[in-house]
């Protein structure tokens, strides 16, 4: 199915270029909540068993005060610098190495890929080893850990708090770092937006792929020294459940299953991950900066966080109902993206359901004024509703949510977030589309007309 279309996207995609007045607000609101967030929830699980509601109700009436609270939070220590910074240096050190993982391991994926088109018409290459990485990294924490006693399996959760001081601080430090870079060094200056708020352009950030010769930050700090330590986290909360109560209970271990699924699957894709919204299109700001360094590690593991200090034991029928929907959560997530992929990398020549694909073929200008060709999938997950994949992805984090029973809130928290989150990532991705391929989008909405659930939204 074909539509002849040519649209000139004049650089929409992207963040905007001239925010709104609410835009801003909200910018404000998340720049200087986020890291309250952060902390509270930390306060709430380390010293309230995770009674998120405790901390506020005893300070309204009066049996918390200011200065209480203040003393729960924790102090900077070397220690949990110098962990950060061997951590940092490590990851670095594997993200450099994709020619030794060739011959290292058999079963090596990645090596140099292409990604997407960049507004200003790059294509940059990118060298893809986060499987690797991820391997050699749990294997390395366990071994030292568990293995060879170098260290306690323990030593995130016990440096937890101080880790939290250091995290926020460096990634502050980044965020001013890429927006130095941006302003007087950029890599990439036709690809830059500037929209005359100096603290939206810190927040969303100016340069599109942020490098230093090959060193790529965005596809780094997005990937690895939080995604990798999600695993290693999740592992050391399970080892501080058996150090305090002599066990592990069934939903630590659940949390520790479905949350490493998905994070080996992410890397397992990493190469399809250059050709997402994160990649794409995000500036790399203070928005990705901190929330690579902090937000993600702090609120992803919640459920792990909160099972430490408040242990639940789920029944075996509900154990196994709660696995059962996680499972099928990440199999239509991955399900989808898989489609996806697969027919963007055949151009088409593929099979979807057993059938030829269907799709719109369109033509859209780049900034460098130069025609391409694009295809809309509007076959399997992608014929039914606009943004599947993003169904599957909640269907999982509401599991992640019921792993820890239902005696508080913050288990749930990474499932509302993520509805937040991607309702509003599929309003933004529409309106580029829409910026990108005119007619084409329209016409394609018109065939698919929801966007998460066939027949509701």
């Amino acid at each position: 199915m074909g539509i002849a279309n040519v649209h000139n996207e004049k650089l929409t995609w992207g963040r905007e270029w001239n925010p709104s007045i609410g835009t801003r607000a909200s910018v404000i609101g998340i720049f200087f909540g986020a890291p309250l967030a952060v902390f509270y929830f930390y306060l709430s699980c380390t010293f309230f068993q995770g009674a998120f509601f405790t901390p506020l109700v005893d300070m309204w009436k009066g049996r918390l005060t200011l200065s209480e609270l203040y003393g729960f939070l924790p102090s900077f220590t070397l220690e949990a610098l110098a962990i950060f910074l061997f951590w940092i240096a490590f990851q670095l050190t594997l993200f450099f190495l994709p020619d030794f993982f060739h011959r290292l391991i058999p079963f090596y994926r990645g090596g140099e890929t292409k990604g997407s088109v960049t507004p200003a018409g790059y294509e940059l290459s990118y060298n893809i080893n986060g499987l690797q990485a991820w391997f050699l990294s749990v294997l390395g924490f366990v071994v030292c850990s568990f293995g060879l006693k170098l260290f306690s399996p323990t030593i995130i959760v016990d440096h937890w708090g101080e880790l939290l001081l250091v995290t926020s601080l460096c990634g502050n430090l980044l965020a001013y770092f890429v927006y130095f870079k941006a302003s007087y060094l950029p890599s990439w200056p036709k690809d830059n937006k500037v929209s005359g708020s100096l603290f939206y352009d810190f927040y969303m950030g100016i340069e599109l792929n942020p490098r230093i010769r090959s060193f790529d930050f965005k596809l780094f700090f997005n990937g690895r020294p939080g995604i990798i330590a999600w695993t290693l986290i999740n592992l050391s909360f399970a080892a501080k459940q058996y150090a305090l109560y002599g066990y592990v209970t069934n939903s630590m271990l659940l949390v520790n299953l479905l949350h490493g699924i998905y994070v080996v699957y992410f890397f397992w894709k990493e190469s399809w991950y250059l050709k997402t919204i994160d990649i794409c299109h995000e500036h790399f700001g203070w928005m990705l900066a901190w929330g690579d360094l902090t937000f993600l590690p702090y609120m992803y593991t919640l459920q792990g966080l909160y099972l430490v200090y408040h242990p639940v034991e789920l029944s075996s029928l509900f154990a196994w109902a709660v696995l059962a929907l996680g499972l099928f959560g990440f199999w239509f997530f991955a399900s989808a993206n898989n489609q996806k992929d697969r027919f963007q990398k055949s151009g088409g020549n593929c099979l979807i359901w057993g059938k030829k694909p269907e799709y719109i073929e369109t033509k859209y200008v780049a900034a460098d004024g130069k025609e391409r060709e694009g295809k809309l999938l509007i076959s399997g997950f992608w014929g039914k509703a606009r943004h599947m994949n993003y169904t599957g992805d909640l269907i999982g984090s509401l599991a992640y949510g019921l792993s820890a029973g239902f005696d508080s809130f913050v288990p749930y928290f990474y499932f509302f977030f993520m509805a937040i989150l991607l309702v509003h990532r599929c309003l933004r991705d529409e309106s580029r589309c829409l910026s990108k391929y005119g007619k084409s989008w329209h016409e394609y909405c018109r065939l698919v007309p929801y966007r998460f659930i066939p027949g509701l939204f």
